[in-house]
Order: C-alpha cells, then structure tokens, then sequence
C-alpha cells in the first residue's frame, strides 16, 4: 500500500507517464516501501497501513482545526499589537497534559507553537511549558481543543499505537 501511493506521488510530481518513468518509479517505491518496512517502522504491516488509512478524516479534521485556529491565533496578536493597551503582560504558563501517546504529545507542542503567540518551551512527560506572549493567550492550553481533538484521534480503537 505504501509503494502503490509512493508511486502515484511519483507520477503527480512527474507530471507525465512513460515506460521509463513507471519502471523507475515502481522500482524507487518498492525500495522505500521495503525500507521503510525494514528499518524505519519494523513491524509495519498491511493490516496497519489500513489503521492509518481509517484514520485519515481524524487527521484532516485535525489539520483543519489547526489552520482555523491559526488564524484566530493571528487575529488575537493583531489585536494585542495594534490595540492602545499600554501593558502586555507575558506568562510562563505550566500545565499537565491527558495525552499519554509520545507523538500526539509532540504533536500538541508543535500545534502550540504553530499558533501566534504561544511557544512550548519544554515537555517533561505529561508536563508542558508554554510561553504566552500575554497572559490571556494561557486560557485554553489545558483541556482546549487542540487537547480534545488528539485525544479523540488517540482513544480511536481502530489503532492502538495513538495518533
């Protein structure tokens, strides 16, 4: 499965079929496919590339919700930069995380940082470290809806391995 979609990215990057560019591009996908399933992800096997697939909406929804708020992040320090307030007042904000997986945990931080105005300064397990360029931007870091939604993605019991 993961050759067959390498090789149609193959194709759309290309642009154009050939004998040679679809002899060259079956072989180039078998190798990553067989690489990655060696080395990179051992143990990778059809059954799991199906979960992943399952979980494709989950991860689109995601990545929507990320952009949405993204921009509601923007407007926010706009807000704080071009209002007259005379203090912005910057906090280290602290919190626990219900997310147990290491990837969705990263994946939070990243989603954090991504949005204006916030940056995760570090992750000791469950705990993060959150720099919020006001202390208005603390509320919804615990419990909010990036939090849910990856918590949703990692109780999924299509998949056990989590987002």
């Amino acid at each position: 499965m993961i050759a067959a979609f390498l090789l149609f990215l193959w194709f759309v990057f290309n642009a154009k079929l050939t004998w040679e560019l679809l002899v060259f591009g079956m072989a180039i996908s078998l190798a990553i496919s067989w690489f990655v399933r060696r080395f990179v992800i051992p143990g990778f096997s059809a059954k799991r590339q199906l979960d992943i697939l399952k979980k494709v909406p989950g991860y689109l929804k995601y990545v929507r919700l990320l952009i949405v708020e993204i921009i509601k992040a923007n407007i926010a320090v706009m807000r704080l930069v071009f209002t007259d307030r005379d203090v912005v007042v910057p906090k280290l904000a602290s919190f626990k995380t219900k997310l147990s997986n290491p990837a969705a945990r990263v994946v939070f931080a990243d989603s954090i940082t991504l949005t204006p105005g916030t940056i995760t300064v570090h992750i000791q397990g469950d705990e993060f470290l959150v720099h919020c360029l006001d202390e208005s931007m603390e509320e919804g870091l615990a419990g909010g809806v990036f939090e849910q939604e990856l918590l949703s993605l990692e109780s999924n019991p299509e998949d056990g391995a989590g987002a």
